[in-house]
């Protein structure tokens, strides 16, 4: 008897205990423009390339999130764009018995920074396929982004009187 106790208990902690999960991991979207071309490509000049990212949070469900990374990198020469490349990197993740507070830092640093590495690689093997010299993006610090936007979603609830404390916690956009 001494036996089934334990079990039925440790299988209850089971169940109470923090899980995180990563359901999927895909390209959502992705796209390539050339639109100076071919006579850009006649220019023999290095391109100034600008990296725009950020991150969106979709809720599926209680447990599930879709995250995603998106990143857009454009390359010009002389004003000219070279290429643009728009890419969502995304994935669902299971969030079971974690408390609240601690799901918006994983939603906006772990998750991101699980994507992130897929994104690269993406780009830059689309950026070779279009028959440029890869650009291998630098890696980001989603913790200093998520602080930012957590500082961003403070200054906004104290600018506004009629903020409540549940609307100053959203600091992703959706």
């Amino acid at each position: 008897m001494n036996d089934k106790t334990t079990s039925t208990q440790d299988s209850s902690n089971d169940d109470k205990a923090p899980g995180f999960r990563i359901q999927r991991v895909y390209l959502k979207d992705l796209s390539l423009e050339q639109p100076n071309s071919p006579e850009i490509l006649l220019i023999a000049r290095e391109p100034q390339v600008q990296v725009e990212a950020d991150v969106s949070v979709t809720r599926l469900s209680e447990e599930l999130f879709e995250v995603c990374v998106i990143a857009t990198v454009t390359a010009r020469i002389d004003s000219k764009v070279l290429f643009l490349i728009e890419a969502n990197q995304a994935g669902i993740f299971e969030f079971t018995n974690i408390p609240p507070e601690q799901i918006d830092p994983m939603l906006g640093i772990a998750c991101p920074t699980i994507l992130y590495p897929y994104l690269r690689s993406n780009i830059a093997d689309t950026i070779s396929r279009a028959g440029f010299q890869p650009i291998h993006l630098n890696e980001m610090n989603f913790h200093g982004m998520y602080e930012h936007r957590l500082m961003q979603a403070q200054k906004a609830g104290a600018d506004s009187e009629n903020s409540s404390a549940e609307e100053s916690k959203i600091i992703l956009p959706n």
